[in-house]
């Protein structure tokens, strides 16, 4: 199928991040290249782009929707929090700005065959990187029941994650559950019928806590973040779109701690630590999508963009 995914806040996050038209810039996480486009445009013939994504379709299709800037743009099959690795390999040290989009893509939850939605029966896989780790299914089916239970929790803040991680447990002892619709069924069962007919999806938040955890999408956030900032320019920008809370929190606290690192006791009248600032922060406030985007693409409800300056 094709990889077509609609970018969110296109042009407040091509605002935020380019600020010198001949400048390397790094998308983090390309997608089908939607943000990249929007970023080559801006650049002038000094200007280069490189385009990471773990996910190897992705790449495919930003190849071929970037395909007149190819000169500009080096695209690299990798995951953002191996910045380093992918700028040594380039002979680059420092960039200009860099931008991640944490959201899953359109093609990754609408293809059946990935395994991310509850909507289509498939096999449970949810890898980003099919080449990559544990499957949902090897996750669920081995996990003791604590375990699950502590990933459906705090990934998913879902209040029947006792019940979800018991009645999974209780069902793979007949037979292993292998696809997603089977996993549907069970997280049906275990949440009663009345909490089922409020909100949303009974499964989202448990697909989602399990996506999280697959792809250990927390840890790479919070392990990236000051990765990057060690290799941005002065006056470079990073930029973070985030679709849930959990994620927002992670980068809000990393930006705060970057720009405040001082861990001096608050009754010194002086910093001692010598600890300083790496950045500013541009949006204490995140950007939200406006009402036309939100019309035009409910999906992006949930996005906040936060931007910090390297100093």
């Amino acid at each position: 199928m094709g990889f077509y995914h609609v970018p969110v806040m296109l042009k407040e996050t091509v605002d935020s991040l380019v600020w010198k038209t001949d400048g390397c810039y790094v998308d983090g996480t390309i997608g089908g290249g939607g943000h990249s486009s929007e970023i080559l445009k801006r650049l002038n013939e000094c200007g280069s782009l490189i385009g990471i994504d773990r996910d190897q379709n992705a790449l495919e299709a930003a190849a071929l929707k970037l395909e007149e800037y190819k000169d500009k743009i080096t695209l690299v099959h990798s995951n953002f929090s191996s910045i380093n690795q992918v700028l040594k390999s380039l002979n680059i040290s420092k960039i200009d700005g860099m931008m991640l989009d944490l959201g899953v893509s359109s093609p990754q939850l609408d293809n059946p065959e990935r395994g991310f939605s509850y909507m289509h029966d498939a096999p449970l896989d949810m890898r980003m990187d099919t080449d990559m780790g544990l499957t949902a299914a090897d996750l669920v089916n081995s996990s003791t029941e604590e375990e699950l239970k502590r990933i459906i929790q705090k990934y998913g803040e879902e209040r029947w994650a006792s019940r979800i991680a018991e009645f999974i447990v209780r069902e793979r002892v007949k037979h292993p559950i292998s696809t997603t619709f089977e996993l549907v069924d069970i997280i049906k069962s275990a949440i009663p019928a009345s909490a089922r007919r409020r909100g949303p999806h009974p499964a989202k938040r448990t697909f989602q806590a399990l996506r999280i955890a697959v792809n250990h999408e927390l840890d790479e956030i919070e392990d990236a973040i000051p990765k990057i900032v060690e290799v941005l320019n002065p006056k470079a920008r990073l930029c973070i779109i985030t679709f849930h809370s959990l994620e927002d929190r992670i980068v809000k606290e990393s930006f705060k701690k970057l720009e405040n690192p001082c861990t001096c006791p608050p009754e010194l009248p002086v910093c001692v630590c010598n600890k300083k600032p790496k950045v500013r922060i541009i949006t204490h406030k995140p950007i939200t999508p406006g009402r036309k985007e939100l019309d035009s693409n409910p999906r992006a409800r949930s996005a906040k963009l936060r931007v910090v300056e390297s100093l």
